[in-house]
């Protein structure tokens, strides 16, 4: 699951945002003198522990309007629509709705430096944007595969006629007659695509191009919603993307060179609480595999996860402390007011209050502004009131777990500061066993973080920064468990 900044005065803003495509755009009354802002914009975000590039192309469109898009190269995400783009005197504001942040700013008087501030999800940074005409390399990713390809390679899709859904996906399957063993992959939170694209690694890309070539087929898939898949994201919760996941496996059921007794889920963070309901749903279900799944409820996690990366990325105990206090309030509205409206009331003024409370030295840290305020609230309500974030902070998974009766992987990076290995893993290991399963593994690997790159300290601000996609080790823990499962 991505991080998720709760508290307004939160240290770490990550866009988390997938490529996007287009010219969104915008307007400027004639009189103001937009021809300065024309042109690319570079500035780098100072977050503890990682700096993140911020690339906005601002053009005219056929209209005479401004335009704009932006990118974060450290993240692989490029082309993210941007607007409207207003700019008055010398003052720009930037409106980027596809991840819920804008930047403003202020011109120089040269026309080449913008100084100003980025405002995502609860929280406000400096950010100075510089005109350049420069290339921006993207980082490096030596693990994406590239073709040509030792197997087949088939872009397809299949409906989850329940829920009125087409999903669309790339099936890879070994050459050969078959059967074949299959997993369907299941991404972590947030809008994914079939690749679970994220800070500009493709990790189930790597990881289906791993197992396919150890002779076991793949099918991975863009969430509901997403990219080519129909539906709405945000209207579903785990129990509805669990619906989706039996979707493939009734797909791949179709296939003639599937193995249809070994069909597996493999399941990424929550994609890792997914595939225990789906497998409890149906028999269909061979094995699972739980890559940092959580076996606590979303509750128990987020105040882990909130801890464990504020303190890696250096701060002091007692703002610590004091997010938890804010998550602690903000957990317990939502999950003592079921009304979505009420809920929404209460949060908003809570909010309003602690803002109104803060010295004027502790709003400018924060980047709290009489024009940003209502649009940080709004952000910061948004992220957390809604149907995912509601079902997610209450589901128990343990339960669920008591049920599973197919085989059992669970796996974590010893460095997995989003979903803690040890508490995690055994509460899996625990639940699966109290309902009378011994086949479940589980293994915790060192020196990895919670999308199974090597890292040092394994916070969320390394991701974009390590050159590895995808651990070797993790990759041969999962295929040799899954060919080991086909040979017995």
């Amino acid at each position: 699951m991505k991080p998720t900044p709760l508290s307004i005065t939160a240290l770490m803003v990550v866009l988390l945002a997938g490529p996007g495509a287009g010219l969104a755009h915008s307007w400027a009354l004639p009189w103001m003198p937009t021809d300065e802002v024309e042109g690319t914009w570079l500035g780098t975000l100072q977050t503890p522990g990682v700096e993140l590039r911020i690339v906005f192309h601002i053009t005219r469109d056929s209209t005479g309007a401004l335009a704009a898009t932006l990118d974060s190269p450290d993240q692989g995400a490029t082309g993210i629509p941007a607007g409207p783009v207003t700019v008055t005197g010398d003052s720009l504001r930037i409106e980027v709705p596809a991840v819920g942040g804008f930047y403003e700013g202020t011109l120089s008087e040269d026309g080449d430096t913008i100084d100003g501030r980025w405002s995502q999800g609860g929280a406000s940074l400096p950010l100075v944007l510089k005109r350049t005409e420069e290339e921006i390399e993207e980082p490096a990713r030596p693990q994406e595969p590239q073709p040509p390809y030792p197997y087949d390679v088939e872009d397809v899709t299949y409906d989850n006629a329940e829920a009125d859904v087409t999903l669309a996906g790339t099936l890879t399957t070994p050459r050969g007659d078959g059967p074949f063993a299959a997993a369907v992959l299941i991404s972590g939170s947030g809008p994914q695509n079939r690749d679970e694209e994220l800070m500009g690694h493709k990790p189930f890309h790597v990881l289906a191009d791993y197992l396919t070539r150890q002779g076991i087929a793949v099918l991975r898939y863009d969430d509901r919603g997403i990219a080519e898949s129909t539906g709405n994201f945000r209207a579903a919760t785990s129990v509805d993307f669990a619906g989706d996941a039996l979707a493939g496996v009734a797909y791949l059921k179709s296939r003639p060179k599937i193995d249809p007794a070994k069909i597996g889920l493999v399941g990424h963070s929550e994609g890792g609480l997914i595939a225990p309901i789906a497998a409890v749903k149906s028999s269909d279900v061979g094995f699972i595999v739980l890559m940092a799944g959580p076996g606590m409820t979303g509750e128990q996690i987020l105040y882990l996860q909130g801890a464990l990366i504020m303190r890696a990325n250096g701060a002091p105990e007692a703002t610590i402390t004091q997010n938890r206090e804010q998550q602690e309030f903000l957990f317990t509205t939502l999950l003592s007011e079921p009304d979505s409206a009420a809920a929404d009331q209460k949060l908003r003024t809570a909010i309003q209050e602690r803002i109104d409370a803060m010295t004027d030295e502790e709003r400018q840290t924060a980047g709290l502004t009489d024009d940003n305020v209502q649009s940080i609230i709004d952000g910061q309500i948004r992220r957390i009131n809604n149907p995912w974030f509601r079902y997610f902070l209450a589901y128990d998974p343990v339960p669920t777990l008591r049920e599973v009766t197919c085989p059992v992987l669970a796996i974590n990076g010893e460095l997995d500061l989003q979903v803690p290995p040890k508490e995690n893993l055994q509460a899996i290991e625990e639940a699966v066993r109290e309902g009378g399963n011994d086949a479940v593994t589980i293994v915790e690997l060192e020196g990895l973080n919670h999308l199974f790159q090597t890292a040092q300290t394994g916070s969320p601000n390394e991701y974009s920064t390590i050159e590895e996609t995808f651990s070797p080790t993790a990759l041969a823990v999962i295929g040799d468990w899954i060919l080991k499962l086909g040979e017995e």
